[in-house]
């Protein structure tokens, strides 16, 4: 039952090969079974590649299967098509086409293998890429408001600034006024005089209006520190809202661009492996030497052809001599006096038919 199973995957004519020996049976067997178990890689390796893209597992299985059965098809179409000609290079020229196409298939299992092979690898160059990424998102997001933020605190440095220079401003007419109370500087006199007095009314002046920059002023910095806070917080949030699409990153692209980060040797004889396993059914009907199976193939090939031409030629004798005959007849029958009599009366009745008709089209007009 399994024999037959594979036979039937190989492509064969089980009529044919039911025909030949065993050995000639366990060959085709096994081209079928190598057919068939490159069919069972391809749906592994397209089941990954999908679950990957769509993180369901049922998905992954259909679309999966899918796959396996597109290959299982196509491998059976390469294999079956091959024929024994008996001339290596006759025989090497019409697999051509199909070696390329096997070797594309090759890749295309391969590739998602070896995505799954080296998993472990692949997510440790995927979390440098991710940390990577995540700090330069931070910085392009950080150009967007750093520019703002800077002038608020340009601002901010510059009103406190001020604040600072009309408190020295005070603190020194407040040092000048007690200074002259003291009788240490100024008139030197001892007591509070009507230059104290003015010295007094001008610090007392320079306090009210420091007072008054003062209220201004904080007003101006808590706004400005207000507005930073709300920069800073969308900053915040931007970057929580763009992280997740970086913790994302681990699609099947994002996969296939990090394990061409990895030494490329791994990878290149893995692929040879399925390079091997997709071209092993071709390369071994090619090195095979030409059995019963494809003599009798042959054979029949060539008895259904020769009865096809056959049958071809048959039509064509048959047709030429039609031709014959029917210009034979009506070459007899061209010069009978009965049939032009006949012929000449209902041509005289179409053309009586055709006047009378269109004299009642032209009367109904008027």
């Amino acid at each position: 039952m399994l024999k037959r199973f594979f036979i039937i995957c190989s492509g064969a004519d089980t009529n044919i090969l039911e025909q030949c020996s065993s050995g000639e049976q366990n060959k085709y067997a096994g081209i079928g079974a190598t057919v068939f178990f490159t069919a069972v890689m391809a749906f592994i390796a397209a089941g990954y590649a999908l679950y990957t893209v769509f993180d369901n597992l049922f998905s992954a299985i259909f679309f999966g299967f899918i796959w396996g059965l597109l290959i299982f098809n196509l491998d059976r179409y390469i294999v079956s098509t091959i024929k024994k000609t008996g001339s290596a290079l006759d025989e090497f020229i019409q697999a051509s086409p199909r070696i390329i196409l096997a070797i594309i298939i090759a890749i295309v299992i391969a590739k998602p293998l070896e995505l799954k092979i080296f998993e472990k690898e692949i997510n440790q160059v995927l979390l440098e890429e991710k940390n990577a990424m995540t700090l330069a998102n931070k910085t392009q997001l950080a150009e967007q408001f750093t520019p703002e933020i800077a002038t608020l605190n340009s601002q901010i440095n510059a009103l406190q600034d001020e604040i600072n220079a009309k408190e020295i401003e005070v603190n020194s007419l407040y040092d000048v006024y007690i200074s002259e109370a003291e009788g240490t500087t100024g008139t030197k006199l001892l007591g509070k005089g009507p230059v104290y007095k003015e010295k007094r009314e001008k610090h007392d002046a320079a306090l009210a209006d420091l007072q008054n920059l003062k209220k201004e002023n904080k007003s101006k910095i808590l706004a400005a520190e207000t507005k930073i806070a709300e920069l800073k917080g969308d900053y915040n949030t931007q970057v929580l809202n763009t992280q997740p699409i970086i913790n994302n990153f681990d699609g099947l692209m994002a996969r296939i661009n990090a394990l061409s980060k990895l030494p490329w040797l791994p990878s290149f004889f893995i692929f040879l492996l399925f390079l091997a396993i997709e071209t092993a059914p071709i390369f071994a009907k090619l090195l095979s030497p030409k059995g019963i199976y494809d003599f009798k193939f042959e054979d029949e090939e060539d008895t259904i052809k020769n009865l096809m031409l056959q049958n071809k030629h048959q039509r064509a004798a048959l047709l030429h001599t039609e031709n014959t005959l029917n210009d034979s007849v009506y070459s007899d029958i061209e010069s009978d006096e009965e049939l032009y009599t006949y012929k000449s009366k209902k041509a005289r009745e179409l053309l009586q038919l055709q006047a009378d008709a269109f004299y009642n089209k032209q009367k109904s007009v008027l």
